[in-house]
């Protein structure tokens, strides 16, 4: 446990800024904001974008912003999460960052402990575990993930995003290096920015407690449509591998291989049998165009290429 950030400490503290995107996340909101105000660590900073909400998003947090004056509130056209999220960016004051989405929430003492395990690790970026809260249905199990900087950490952040984006706390001068989010493959930006940061630095330490909570629902949330997100994460993966060749030259040709390309065949596999033959589809003609199928994938590729009505029949 840390030792509880005292108010007579809270001037020699740093200022952390938290940036939020909003799109009509007017269901969520105000829990949101309010658990940025709510943490134990004393000096936050919260910058919110509204991205061209056409809900009450902006009366709320017109509203909110009367109740905390560290809250600052811009307005811009809708443009998406990530565009918003480099505006929110060139307005941060704070020499750490922090990102929450407005439908996600902390525990109370989330940004303590980050900043804590920081200092006294002398790392550019912690990390935390998470859950995912479901709006429907039971919530997912606590899960914290293993200590990266102990493994192979090139390898490990290539199987896979290594953590939800409100999962971490990071050195604002690593942020201004990689020069925030790109925009190029819209549903895995949060993956491309967290490899891109391992250009920057491999300093990083893991806080292990649950301390972030990643909401699920059915509002239109970019994680909610499966194979634009595999193919999106591909793209980055191989980008990453492409651009950066002296940080991959220890992983064997065929472990390369497997960690950049293997997840789509596996995704493909996994879509058809959970029957979301839309997402197999595209991610089984994805492989064929890029050749990468197998003599043994054939027939599910047959198959995918019948319309779906037809496809569900047969499966029936």
């Amino acid at each position: 446990m840390s030792k509880p950030i005292s108010t007579g400490d809270t001037v020699a503290l740093p200022l952390i800024s938290v940036v939020m995107p909003c799109f009509n996340a007017e269901a969520y909101l105000q829990e949101a904001v309010e658990c940025v105000f709510e943490q134990s660590y004393p000096k936050v900073e919260l910058i919110v974008i509204d991205d061209g909400s056409t809900d009450q998003s902006l009366k709320i947090l017109e509203a909110l912003q009367k109740m905390h004056p560290q809250m600052r509130i811009l307005e811009q056209q809708n443009m998406g999460p990530y565009p918003a999220r480099n505006r929110g960016l060139d307005h941060a004051r704070g020499e750490y960052i922090a990102f929450l989405d407005s439908d996600d929430y902390w525990a109370k003492d989330c940004l303590e402990k980050l900043y804590t395990r920081l200092t006294s690790a002398g790392a550019d970026l912690t990390y935390c575990g998470w859950q995912n809260v479901m709006e429907t249905g039971h919530d997912g199990a606590p899960y914290v993930p293993p200590a990266y900087e102990e493994e192979d950490i090139i390898k490990c952040f290539l199987h896979g995003c290594p953590w939800p984006i409100h999962a971490a706390l990071v050195k604002r001068p690593v942020i201004s290096l990689i020069k925030g989010f790109s925009t190029q493959h819209f549903s895995s930006m949060d993956y491309d920015f967290w490899l891109r940061i391992l250009t920057v630095t491999r300093n990083i330490a893991l806080v292990p407690e649950v301390l972030a909570y990643y909401r699920w629902h059915d509002k239109g949330q970019i994680s909610s449509i499966k194979w634009r997100q595999v193919l999106d994460a591909w793209q980055v993966r191989k980008d990453f591998v492409l651009a950066n060749p002296q940080l991959v030259a220890h992983i064997p040709t065929n472990t390369l291989d497997t960690l950049v390309n293997g997840q789509v065949t596996k995704q493909a596999y996994d879509s058809f049998w959970k029957r979301d033959f839309d997402s197999a589809k595209k991610l089984f003609n994805a492989l064929l165009c890029s050749k990468r199928l197998h003599f043994k994938d054939v027939k599910y590729i047959a198959i995918c290429l019948l319309p779906i009505s037809i496809l569900k029949r047969i499966l029936k």
